[in-house]
């Protein structure tokens, strides 16, 4: 008799021991201001089976800007939980066509192409230096081209200045 007795008395407080999962699904309903199932609620309630250990003030926060899930969080005991809500579709407004937008780019014709020699610089005030090297591809003023400077090492990236020149990224004029 004494033995069931005591454990009768055990039973709450090892079940006082973890986290009540309809508290949660409560906490997680006011702060969505839906409830379960509804959109912008939480899609179901949260797994009955879990045993996160008891948390005295559970925080909450969204998971991301789409608003597509609550994480409820713990500090002391740490344990953190994801739950799914139903999102609320995001109206966006449609894209306004303007006249720079229907324009097609100009694309700005090649200053270096394949296979010419070019000068590659790099250098600050009172300080400059050149290194000859071959353009391994096309580009425009200022778009990046792969140059070879040496047939023993691999290929440097650089910025077209002007026909036959370029510059190291990075190195102002």
């Amino acid at each position: 008799m004494l033995l069931s007795l005591a454990l009768a008395v055990a039973t709450p407080a090892a079940a006082q021991d973890f986290q009540s999962t309809p508290v949660l699904d409560t906490i997680v309903a006011q702060f969505t201001g839906m409830g379960i199932s509804e959109l912008g609620g939480a899609r179901a309630p949260v797994d009955k089976r879990l045993k996160l250990q008891a948390c005295p003030a559970p925080q909450l926060e969204w998971r991301s800007e789409a608003k597509d899930a609550v994480v409820v969080r713990c500090m002391a005991p740490a344990w953190r939980i994801y739950v799914p809500v139903n999102a609320v579709p995001q109206l966006r407004a449609a894209p306004v066509a303007t006249a720079q937008a229907l324009v097609a780019p100009i694309k700005a014709a090649p200053v270096i192409r394949r296979g010419d020699p070019i000068t590659v610089e790099a250098g600050s005030p009172g300080f400059s230096i050149t290194r000859d090297g071959i353009a391994m591809g096309d580009a425009a003023p200022g778009a990046r081209l792969m140059v070879k400077v040496d047939d023993k090492k691999p290929p440097i990236q650089a910025v077209a200045l002007e026909s036959g020149r370029a510059r190291l990224p990075g190195w102002t004029e």
